[in-house]
């Protein structure tokens, strides 16, 4: 039996899906009928009693023709390497599967518990590609994550 772990997506913002959805002229129903997600968790989103899934949410972003950084508007200095994962609108395990790299160790690159200088440099080419995001700011996301003050999700 496969579970699968319901986290909070850091910097999702209920306020910012509303305005797309309204900006679209899109009732909830039509959204997540467009977006194929349940009603109800559109609601619960909306109304911040909960976050979707990253790639649920980019379904979503993609029903209402916005990016990502739209309804997840994490400043660029402030990103980690999760949040890069996060705005490209992929799960873990799919990051993991276009770069080669396990989702245990791309757990473990996201909390800063391996060294960059341990990964292979075509690995780490094959991150920034996935994560469309340059090399300055693959390694911003990085030292964002290491630097993160004891006890604060990566």
């Amino acid at each position: 039996m496969t579970t699968v772990t319901r986290r909070i997506l850091k910097g999702f913002d209920p306020a910012a899906l509303i305005r797309a959805r309204t900006l679209r002229k899109l009732t909830r129903s039509d959204l997540a009928r467009i977006a194929s997600v349940s009603l109800s968790a559109l609601g619960n989103w909306e109304a911040g009693r909960g976050t979707p899934q990253v790639d649920t949410l980019a379904r979503v972003a993609a029903a209402l023709e916005v990016p990502m950084e739209t309804l997840i508007p994490i400043p660029e200095k402030d990103r980690t390497l999760a949040d890069l994962r996060n705005i490209a609108g992929i799960t873990q395990p799919q990051l993991g599967k276009a770069t080669g790299i396990s989702t245990t160790a791309i757990g473990a690159l996201e909390r800063a518990e391996v060294r960059l200088a341990a990964l292979e440099p075509t690995r780490i080419d094959a991150l920034i590609q996935s994560l469309n995001t340059t090399r300055a700011g693959f390694e911003r996301a990085y030292a964002n994550a290491k630097n993160r003050p004891p006890g604060t999700p990566a």
